[in-house]
């Protein structure tokens, strides 16, 4: 079988954008261990104060593993079990289309949850323990570029994520099963 040199590229590209953010994900891991250090349970961080600053620090490392690592292999997956199926080969425009507002979106989303992460993280550990102020400041205070920079990144990564499956769907939908395979 013959894989067409624009799903090569496809595979390149989201293989290596999985590899460093395998290393990304291990190192927000290792990241989160010691910034939580800083912050024990005591009578000044006690344990509601303590979960408050360390959740959303805790999410991130998973994050990173589904957004950058799970889903593009589970994408070049797809595509090539689709071109060994025989389904219909999925357009370079198409491909690249997808690919250019998944992967950029998918690390913008990761590092906006690090950002907050830390600075939940920080301004616990500068004394600020009034959440309201703390969620107020994120952003220096910006609430509409905060929902810019969020909605943007979620919503292009969610589109280039759906180009990609509906087209690797619609490729799959003139395939039958063949009737060698289902005597089996």
């Amino acid at each position: 079988m013959q894989i067409p040199n624009h799903y090569q590229t496809l595979y390149i590209r989201f293989i290596r954008f999985a590899c460093g953010m395998t290393i990304f994900a291990l190192l927000s891991g290792i990241l989160f261990q010691e910034s939580t250090k800083k912050i024990p349970f005591s009578t000044t961080y006690p344990p509601g104060i303590h979960w408050e600053a360390v959740y959303h620090l805790a999410f991130v490392h998973g994050h990173i593993f589904l957004i950058g690592v799970l889903i593009p292999l589970a994408i070049i997956g797809m595509l090539h079990f689709g071109l060994l199926l025989g389904g219909k080969t999925i357009s370079e425009k198409l491909l690249k289309l997808g690919s250019w507002l998944y992967l950029p979106n998918a690390l913008l989303a990761v590092l906006l949850m690090l950002y907050k992460g830390y600075h939940y993280v920080i301004s616990i550990r500068m004394g600020q323990l009034d959440f309201a102020q703390i969620n107020h400041s994120f952003f220096c205070g910006c609430h509409l570029l905060r929902q810019i920079i969020y909605g943007l990144s979620h919503t292009l990564m969610s589109v280039g994520l759906g180009i990609l499956v509906v087209a690797i769907w619609k490729s799959l939908s003139n395939l039958k099963p063949n009737k060698a395979n289902e005597a089996n």
